[in-house]
């Protein structure tokens, strides 16, 4: 008994040197931070209110998830809500999207867009699947691209190598094309054996001399790949117009310099725009020398910052020649993309996708070009009323970016560009990588896409018509200031004329 209560003893006053030395290393510590916060002059906060100013910023760092997870309601986040990201959340996993009690979406909003069902539907045995479409059809190969539904451009190097394998092998799962982005073709790409759109960015990465110049050996190279569809010349994208794409140095590790073309371990920025290109003749131009090199469809991906401006590139077409013309154009909207940005353009550049869409749409009709350009909408298209609407406003396609990445498991954490990707999918920290496991986020991909597709045909069914590419302006109504609505087709009246609707589910 008096061993046990010697040893409770010693254990006792052990507790008590150790709580002893905790307060006193906390109170070294307050005073140290004392002294340097007093003498610091950077801080204002922390020069007044020495250490418990310290607490601003952690408390400022900590709302953002705070907000997430505890505060902010399901419709009311940005870039993209609780209720966008849980949406597809569900579908990546094969879950069912059926909810309860009513939608939580405000409807009253301006600008909120409203599909208008039909008072007899076609019945279940009238679906119809989307066919393939041809893109390209002056090209050596064309191609004829299976989904209406694909990835958006995003780079290996900003995604990390994980998440480029996983979106591969989904992507060839699902039947639909992944758009390297700027970044250059890598081994990762070409592993799931998908549908491939090549990318050139300003910087020509992957197909550049080493002066920066496009390289035709290399454009012949890439188009060697049977795989590798069609070629993208990227103007700008919506994350940042007017500036070009921003590699942090930590990214650039040896494999990524090699597939690029760069130095290791140096920031890589690209120009604002391509330097030998000064209008839109030298556009047309480089497409008709990409296209001949490589002899593959040839389009361009830009965001619109004045419909007029953009008029001159199909005024130049026309004098020019159809044959002259890009064989698709990708619309990104201005509202920012999956790249890291200064903020003043993510924020204040660029015309909204909302906007865009259906003027370029719509000059491309004015000048007789419908079966010769194929237009994308690119730009926060998530969900599938993104989808249905940019269809139904006149897409093509629809490309995705961020949608796919939600599908590999991102939280939005908003640490793209810090290489601190909590989910693994936006580092190169291989012990943050181990949380992206490729055979399962393979199927979740693929997933978000079937299920996509799957649900733009219901919005289509609802509305009177077989297949999405039957969808049109008039199907939509949009929310006005008022709180009335108006039909999409007296908004943004179609240059191509809309057929009118059937008067019965069974007419021709």
């Amino acid at each position: 008994m008096l061993e046990s209560l010697g040893w409770a003893g010693v254990a006792l006053q052990i507790m008590a040197l150790t709580f002893v030395f905790v307060i006193g290393a906390a109170v070294l510590a307050a005073l140290v931070l004392y002294i340097v916060d007093r003498s610091q002059s950077r801080d204002a906060i922390r020069r007044n209110y020495p250490v418990i100013g310290r607490f601003r910023k952690i408390f400022t760092e900590l709302g953002t998830f705070f907000r997430q997870y505890f505060f902010a309601m399901d419709r009311e986040e940005l870039p993209f809500n609780r209720a966008q990201r849980n949406w597809v959340d569900r579908a990546s996993k094969g879950k069912s999207n059926v909810a309860p009690f009513g939608s939580t979406r405000n409807i009253s909003l301006p600008g909120t867009t409203l599909f208008a069902n039909a008072a007899f539907p076609p019945i279940d045995d009238q679906y119809a699947s989307s066919e393939p479409l041809l893109i390209g059809p002056g090209a050596r190969t064309p191609y004829n691209a299976p989904s209406f539904f694909n990835i958006s451009g995003m780079s290996y190097g900003a995604l990390s190598a994980p998440a480029v394998r996983a979106l591969s092998r989904g992507a060839k799962t699902a039947g639909i094309w992944m758009n390297t982005g700027e970044g250059g073709l890598s081994p990762y790409h070409l592993e799931g054996g998908c549908d491939i759109v090549f990318q050139i960015g300003t910087a020509k990465y992957g197909v550049r001399t080493p002066d920066g110049a496009l390289s035709d050996e290399k454009l012949r190279e890439i188009a060697g790949h049977e795989q590798v569809r069609m070629f993208e010349i990227k103007l700008a994208q919506g994350a940042k117009p007017g500036k070009g794409g921003i590699l942090p140095a930590e990214k650039v590790g040896e494999e990524i310099a090699r597939i690029r073309g760069i130095p290791v371990g140096e920031a890589s920025i690209s120009p604002n725009r391509h330097p030998e290109m000064k209008s839109w003749t030298d556009l047309l131009d480089m497409i008709d020398h990409v296209r001949e090199v490589t002899g593959k469809p040839v389009g361009i991906k830009t965001v619109i910052g004045s419909v007029e401006v953009f008029r001159e590139l199909f005024e130049t077409i026309e004098e020019r020649g159809a044959a002259s013309a890009p064989d698709f154009i990708t619309i990104d909207g201005g509202e920012g993309g999956t790249g890291a940005s200064p903020q003043p353009l993510m924020d204040l550049v660029g015309m909204p996708i909302r906007e865009a869409l259906p003027n370029a749409v719509d000059l491309r009709d004015e000048f007789g070009l419908h079966d010769r350009i194929r237009i994308v909408s690119s730009g926060k298209m998530v969900n599938p009323s993104d989808i249905a609407w940019a269809i139904a406003t006149g897409a093509d396609f629809v490309t995705c970016a961020r949608g796919f990445m939600f599908s590999l498991g991102c939280i939005q954490a908003m640490r793209c560009h810090k290489n601190t990707c909590p989910t693994g999918v936006t580092t190169h920290d291989p012990h943050l990588q181990k949380g992206l496991v490729v055979r399962e986020k393979k199927d979740r991909v693929a997933n978000y896409a079937a299920q996509i597709v799957k649900e733009v045909e219901t919005i289509a069914h609802s509305v009177g018509v077989s297949e999405p590419r039957q969808l049109r302006r008039r199907h939509m109504r949009i929310v006005l200031p008022d709180g009335q609505t108006r039909p999409m087709s007296e908004l943004y009246p179609s240059v191509m004329p809309e057929p009118k609707p059937e008067t019965s589910p069974d007419a021709a």
